[in-house]
């Protein structure tokens, strides 16, 4: 195990800025998650760590060695992708050892190490099976065990669970937490989904257009987002944004944030902004509703509890406590209150 290290590091591909002066510091046995939309730099980061694509400018290290040009094979780490890349004419024995084999590991310890990734995915009834015989749970599973038999002293995670249906993806990413505090194997795993981030990652980097955002607690990102970016990306559904003036926050030069859910229907009491809406949509989701609101032209979302009836068309009034309230600077985009 090792603690992770990017040091002002860049990725430039033929004039292209991929990724932009990170740095970025991943502690011994962290669960680290880089989240951000398509095209943030975030599987380009994953890549230069694992040596899969050269660092234009900056350092990485693993541990106290910088590995800019180390080869890939001798970095000590494993790397699950988003296909599972199994062989399909090995069984799950076969294909968790495969690896180990070329690197000619003892027989003995091929099969210590094949035994007890098998036993701590519970994959010990699969072991002789091929890929066609398996799920997608379990053939993810499969392509965890491969990079748990290399001992690494990372793992690397590119989107492994988006080709899993959605209640299949829930239950892996409980067993990859799971595995993870086992093993206290220091984790860097990449998702464009923010609520896997949330509740997967020991602390999150929000990464946009190349560049980080901001690093910290799930608790941290949702509660102090420092900027519009990630008041906007973190949270299901999103924090509403719209011009100040709308509900009376600030001036024109403020945009002004809140939860979905710290919105009341009616006026409340208390210092609270209030302000009147069209209910235009109501999504009915078993223990909430959402409400889709028209606020002079600007929608916005409400969570609402079922107990209340709430009809479509329906002109209502709303409020939120003052404090419940983000300002950002128009201009900057940066966090102001």
């Amino acid at each position: 195990m090792a603690n992770v290290t990017y040091d002002h590091v860049t990725k430039n591909f033929d004039g292209t800025i991929a990724v932009q002066d990170l740095t970025l510091q991943v502690a011994d046995g962290e669960f680290m998650v880089l989240v951000g939309p398509s095209g943030c730099g975030k599987s380009t980061a994953l890549r230069m760590l694992a040596g899969l694509e050269k660092v234009s400018d900056g350092r990485i290290l693993i541990g106290d060695e910088v590995v800019n040009n180390v080869a890939p094979q001798v970095r000590n780490i494993a790397m699950v992708f988003q296909s599972y890349a199994l062989y399909p004419h090995m069984t799950v024995y076969d294909n968790l050892a495969f690896g180990l084999r070329n690197k000619k590991v003892p027989r003995k310890e091929i099969d210590r190490r094949v035994r007890r990734a098998a036993e701590i995915l519970d994959l010990d009834p699969l072991i002789k099976r091929k890929p066609k015989q398996l799920s997608g749970g379990q053939r993810q599973r499969v392509a965890l065990g491969r990079a748990i038999v290399r001992e690494p002293a990372a793992f690397l995670m590119d989107e492994p669970l988006s080709n899993l249906d959605a209640k299949l993806r829930v239950q892996t990413r409980a067993e990859i937490l799971k595995l993870q505090q086992e093993l206290s194997t220091t984790t860097i795993y990449v998702t464009h989904d923010q609520v896997e981030a949330m509740t997967m990652g020991d602390r999150i980097a929000v990464m946009n257009l190349g560049i980080l955002q901001q690093v910290g607690t799930p608790e941290q990102l949702y509660e102090e987002p420092a900027n519009l970016f990630v008041a906007g990306f973190i949270g299901s559904p999103a924090m509403n944004l719209l011009p100040a003036t709308v509900i009376g926050a600030g001036g024109a030069d403020r945009i002004a944030g809140f939860r979905p859910e710290h919105v009341e229907v009616g006026n409340g009491s208390g210092d609270r902004l209030r302000f009147r809406g069209i209910v235009e949509v109501v999504e009915y989701l078993g223990d909430e509703q959402l409400a889709h609101i028209a606020l002079r032209d600007h929608p916005i979302v409400v969570k609402v509890p079922v107990d209340r009836k709430i009809d479509n068309n329906a002109e209502l009034d709303f409020s939120i406590a003052r404090e419940r309230v983000y300002l950002f600077d128009a201009e900057s985009e940066q966090r102001m209150r």
